[in-house]
């Protein structure tokens, strides 16, 4: 079978990109042939046998997802008719669900799409998106979610004969890549002794991943430690001016990076703040790096995350959030077990699940 997928992929860095790079490699494996549209960026280029390509859309607020919706599904009609595509399958509603839809009703070819979380936490309540995302569900012959909390939040929208299409793909994690014996490189990198604590969040920085909170969980913290943020967005300098007027000495701000499996390594713990999530997949990678996690108690966390592994609390809670990142920070045995615990939790998300 040839398939077409439709969203971030590497270079692109983020949950939905490793998703489908994963799911790419597995279909390769499988013995089918993978075609890739993604985003524009400078370094796209196919990889791993897998086709990639890309399309023009100015990186302007507003405007690069309009614009990459139209000539995202140009060039994604001219990907099938060249390929003889079989099935188009759109990672997340808006743009590429859209793409997928319109290319699908051009030529024929049945699409599906995958729901990752935050297109249909924040975007399906907006007014003038909502029909429209209504419409790319009813088209799709198959909608795939990645957290039975995802799904309950879909079914919400009431449409006819969504449930009987509708099926969970859990996220997928790469333990070759992420692993309890990679070498970090972090504490090096910024000056961090050995016996130092370190607390590593990493996310895109927006306000549903919830790093305000964090950063004043951290003022209140009993324990010694550096907190490093990973990760860029939006509320990158904000956070930067909330860490300086707070007086926060012991934070740094890498920014985004592509070698996250190297800065695991040199934390002690894991911690996702986040008042909006749809699974959680850089906890998933600590995890498989053999991290404890503390985590929001929200969205599909609490489906990857159980007391074995890490310590949930309620959103936009610093005092509780402080409270369990001390916790475990002063007991380095139950640092040790759960990040044992963590690893195996991890492993039964080590085989990606095609879903078709």
């Amino acid at each position: 079978m040839k398939i077409a997928m439709v969203g971030h992929f590497p270079p692109h860095i983020g949950g939905i990109s490793s998703y489908v790079y994963l799911l790419s490699k597995k279909l390769i494996e499988n013995g089918d042939e993978v075609f890739v549209l993604t985003y524009p960026h400078e370094n796209v280029q196919s990889l791993e046998g897998i086709h990639v390509e890309s399309t023009t859309a100015p990186n302007i607020k507003g405007l690069r997802g309009m614009i990459f919706s139209l000539t995202g599904t140009i060039k994604l009609v001219q990907m099938v008719k060249e390929n003889d595509i079989n099935l188009i399958h759109a990672h997340y509603l808006s743009p590429p669900g859209l793409i997928g839809l319109m290319a699908s009703m051009i030529t024929g070819v049945p699409f599906c799409v995958t729901l990752h979380g935050s297109d249909v936490f924040l975007l399906s309540s907006n007014r003038i998106l909502r029909p429209i995302f209504k419409l790319i569900l009813n088209h799709a012959l198959g909608v795939f979610v990645v957290s039975e909390a995802v799904k309950d939040k879909v079914l919400e929208l009431e449409i006819p004969n969504l449930e009987r299409k509708i099926k969970i793909t859990w996220n997928g994690v790469d333990t070759h890549r992420f692993n309890p014996q990679n070498k970090g490189k972090l504490r090096k990198e910024l000056g961090i002794e050995d016996d130092e604590k370190v607390i590593l969040f990493v996310g895109n920085l927006v306000a549903q991943k919830g790093v305000k909170h964090l950063l004043r969980a951290k003022k209140l913290m009993e324990e010694a430690s550096k907190l490093v943020i990973v990760g860029g967005g939006p509320l990158l300098q904000e956070f930067k001016g909330m860490a300086e007027y707070e007086g926060l000495k012991s934070i740094f701000f890498t920014g985004p990076r592509s070698d996250i499996e190297q800065l695991i390594p040199d934390a002690d713990v894991m911690v996702m703040p986040s008042v909006s999530e749809s699974f959680g997949i850089a906890l998933l990678e600590g995890m498989a790096s053999g991290k404890p996690v503390v985590a929001s108690k929200v969205g599909g966390i609490p489906e990857l995350v159980n007391e074995d592994v890490g310590l949930l609390v309620e959103p936009k809670d610093p005092v509780a959030l402080a409270e369990a990142l001390d916790k475990l920070l002063k007991d380095p045995q139950m640092r040790k077990k759960m990040g044992k615990m963590a690893q195996k939790r991890a492993m039964e998300f080590a085989e990606l699940e095609i879903p078709y």
